[in-house]
């Protein structure tokens, strides 16, 4: 918009400049050529006079002027006289005047001769060429009646515009240099004026940006025109009503699963009691599957209570020591991997001896250990007995890589697509018994922290890698 700005207001500014200099341009150059045409005329015309007076005095003076006005305009002038048989200045059938170059025979000369008329030859009229030529015919001045008497000669100034033609650049050049200044401070003016028209917009899109972003507090500033500040405090209203109700729907989300998490486990206690004192394999069947789907539910309200405390807080990034988690969370998965023969291998660059043990990245305390656990457990239950699972570091410049790579079935694209989302639940092992809150939850924890998080297939005929970027505490030298 501030571009279609500036453009309109520098076009509307060359127009104004065109309809003003080029008119007045136009006016002086053609101004130039009327005045430098009749000049020229009026010197032709008084040599006329003088060749036309057919004495030696009038053709001695006519040689010295014309000899000071070629030295003075760098012009050439030319004569011929008809014959006369009285004036030895003349051959008997006409030539030229002793002095002078003798004018050649051409349609101009035979119109100035025959017809008694002058003629303007400009050689080009965009704006003339390299000389301007002008032939006039020279009377008789002693013959009769007041405008003199026969034609007896003409003569020729043959007049160079190189001059005119300095001044004809300097008349465009001046105008054209003032236009494309003028046009300049046009464009600077229209910029810092389409700045200040659209601050009100930058202003409104920002706040856009950092709702969009999940920032329920970004409102807007009330400036600029009638118009822009009835949407801005249109838009305040309406993030402050939806913030107040995502506030309070997440308050009702905390404080809901904190309360079933009671009944829930006193409901699975009571079960466990019940299969404890049971021996008909019917009902002992019916309390497990009672018992797992409890158990599910209580995955489900962990995790709600997990995102919402995520979402209501804003906790603070700090170095950690990626090692030391990575390890305390390995050795408490490490039982449930034995029990189903599944292999946990750290690779990359944090295997014992490497220089990148004291490896810290910038995480709030609590989260990388809940995004570890929520990815070792899916990965746990879709790899198949004996298989194997691989946590990958690799620390790079501006970010430490933390991959998890398992042996299971995978995700197609369009699961991978979806798996983000909130109670989502594939078609394999983890979308019979998971709460579909998993990724979601890990999602959020890894972009609180600044971080990010996508899936990707893992080497091999299957398995998914769960790749998550962190914040490394300080900027490494290469990587």
């Amino acid at each position: 918009m501030i571009r279609r700005l500036i453009v309109s207001y520098v076009l509307l500014v060359a127009v104004a400049l065109a309809a003003f200099t080029v008119p007045v341009a136009l006016t002086l150059t053609s101004q130039l050529r009327g005045d430098t045409d009749a000049s020229v005329r009026r010197e032709a015309t008084t040599m006329a006079l003088l060749l036309g007076a057919g004495d030696d005095a009038s053709r001695d003076a006519l040689v010295q002027m014309a000899g000071a006005y070629s030295v003075e305009t760098g012009s050439t002038v030319q004569a011929v006289a008809l014959g006369t048989g009285t004036d030895s200045a003349t051959s008997a059938d006409g030539g030229a005047v002793r002095g002078l170059p003798l004018l050649e025979p051409d349609a101009a000369v035979d119109r100035a001769l025959r017809e008694n008329a002058s003629t303007t030859d400009w050689g080009s009229a965009t704006p003339w060429g390299a000389h301007l030529v002008i032939t006039v015919p020279a009377r008789d001045q002693a013959g009769a009646g007041p405008g003199g008497g026969d034609v007896v000669g003409a003569v020729r100034i043959i007049f160079p515009t190189e001059e005119l033609t300095d001044r004809f650049w300097s008349i465009w050049g001046f105008r054209a240099i003032l236009a494309v200044g003028v046009l300049v401070i046009a464009a600077g003016l229209g910029y810092l004026a389409a700045r200040w028209l659209t601050r009100p917009l930058r202003q409104l899109n920002a706040m856009a940006s950092r709702f969009s972003d999940g920032d329920l507090t970004a409102r807007s500033p009330v400036t600029g025109p009638h118009e822009t500040q009835t949407l801005a405090r249109t838009l305040n209203q309406g993030a402050e009503r939806l913030d107040t109700l995502i506030a309070a729907q997440r308050v009702f989300v905390a404080d809901a699963s904190h309360q079933l998490r009671t009944p829930l486990t006193a409901l699975r206690l009571s079960l466990d009691n019940i299969a404890d004192g049971v021996d008909d394999p019917y009902v002992t069947e019916d309390v497990e599957q009672a018992t797992a789907e409890v158990v599910r539910m209580s995955r489900l309200v962990n995790g709600l209570l997990v995102l919402a405390r995520a979402e209501a807080q804003a906790t603070v990034a700090e170095p950690l020591p990626l090692r030391d988690i990575l390890e305390e969370r390995l050795t408490v998965w490490q039982p449930a991997a034995d029990e189903r023969g599944v292999t946990i291998t750290l690779a990359g660059q944090m295997l014992a001896g490497q220089p990148d043990d004291r490896l810290e990245v910038l995480a709030s305390p609590g989260h990388l250990d809940q995004v570890l656990d929520n990815v070792l457990s899916n990965a746990l239950e879709v790899s198949p007995d004996g298989g194997r699972i691989t946590v990958r570091v690799e620390p790079h410049h501006d970010e430490v890589v933390l991959e998890i790579l398992d042996q299971g079935p995978g995700m197609s694209d369009a699961d991978k697509a979806r798996a983000f989302d909130r109670f989502w639940r594939g078609h394999g092992l983890t979308g019979r018994s998971g709460s579909g809150l998993g990724l979601a939850i890990v999602k959020q924890l890894v972009t609180d922290d600044g971080g990010a998080v996508t899936l990707r297939d893992a080497p091999g005929p299957g398995g998914l890698g769960v790749r998550i970027s962190l914040r490394p505490a300080s900027p490494r030298s290469g990587g």
